[in-house]
């Protein structure tokens, strides 16, 4: 069974779930029964991506539950809140997407706030997991986490290789703990926590906010007010930045793979492959397509790039999974742009 929230699900994706099968009994050292999965951060995209596959496309198996938590459940840079909500629901498996996040403007203004937010969020959901002899926990970090200065294609091994981009410091550093913890974890008490790392993620659910929104979020709302308005659409930077963009619900059929097979401390890179990068101007030119924009197209170059790219090997995944059918980004943002559409009033933006 899984517990369902009340919002209207995302559309299907067309591609079909492709990971190996395996026993509806997770490994763990827990003995109880049946398998309760937790998954923290269970509103925001992934979250929402999740209970879509387990709930609408048979990602589910039989003998586990799914527990979304929401911030409305708990606040989980609390201890106390932390510990209690675990008390309440006593997980055997956690999926740990909650995070303190936002665009690139509210993290330059912000580092450490998100810092410190996001390294009590770790922490205690992964002391608290440790108590409760959880032994299979999956955490999210982030493409941003990736040196600033380095060689592409990025890879699992280069994470910690050097200082990430100014721009979003202490959210970087805070994702990055994640996997030293993982680490900890595993050589002092045999701990199975691990990570995976997807490139930039949309779908529906996203945070379309103008300003704090992901950045193909934010370009959906920014592109249907221009539309609305009549007026042209503004752009923040050159257009020039490259990014591997990954639809919501095949980062969530991916994410519930890891949690059952993948058995290493080191992360996984979660993404497109390096071909099917893109850049921000040609992201905005399909957008303004998919959503019949007709107007001007202005891009403001007094506004920060950020990081010009960030190319992300996902050889180890192909390793893994060869046959994982991505689906297509065309048929990705527009599905998502329905959604938007279709969503609009209850949409944060």
């Amino acid at each position: 069974s899984a517990r369902l929230s009340s919002s209207p699900p995302p559309p299907s994706s067309s591609s079909s779930p492709s990971s190996p099968s395996s026993p509806a009994q997770m490994d763990s050292n827990n003995t109880q029964s049946p398998v309760r999965i937790l998954v923290t951060g269970g509103s925001g995209l992934l979250g929402k991506a999740i209970e879509h596959v387990v709930t609408k496309q048979g990602g589910a198996r039989d003998g586990e539950e799914w527990i979304f938590l929401s911030s409305k459940d708990a606040n989980l840079t609390d201890l106390a809140q932390t510990r209690a909500i675990f008390e309440k629901h006593r997980p055997t498996h956690v999926i740990h997407l909650a995070a303190k996040v936002g665009g690139l403007y509210l993290h330059m203004k912000e580092n450490l706030q998100f810092w410190r937010d996001n390294i009590r969020i770790n922490d205690n959901v992964l002391h608290t997991a440790h108590e409760m002899n959880i032994n299979r926990v999956v955490s999210c970090l982030s493409s941003c986490i990736f040196p600033d200065k380095t060689t592409y294609p990025i890879d699992e091994t280069m994470i910690h290789n050097g200082p990430p981009h100014e721009s979003n410091y202490g959210y970087s550093y805070a994702k990055r703990m994640i996997d030293v913890q993982n680490r900890g974890y595993r050589s002092q008490y045999g701990r199975k926590y691990t990570a995976v790392i997807p490139t930039n993620v949309f779908g529906p659910y996203d945070n379309f906010n103008k300003e704090n929104g992901h950045v193909l979020s934010a370009l959906i709302n920014k592109t249907h007010t221009a539309k609305v308005e009549g007026s042209p659409l503004q752009v923040w930077g050159s257009g020039k930045p490259l990014r591997q963009f990954i639809y919501s619900l095949d980062i969530a059929r991916l994410i519930i793979w890891v949690l059952r097979e993948y058995e290493e401390v080191s992360p996984i890179i979660l993404s497109v492959g390096e071909d099917d990068e893109i850049s921000i101007k040609e992201a905005v030119e399909k957008i303004a397509e998919t959503l019949e924009f007709k107007g001007e197209i202005v891009y403001d170059t007094t506004k920060s790039d950020g990081q010009i790219k960030k190319t992300a090997s996902n050889a180890k995944l192909r390793s893994l999974l060869p046959d994982f059918e991505f689906t297509p980004f065309p048929q990705a943002l527009k599905e998502t742009c329905d959604w938007f559409l279709n969503n609009y009033d209850i949409a944060r933006r």
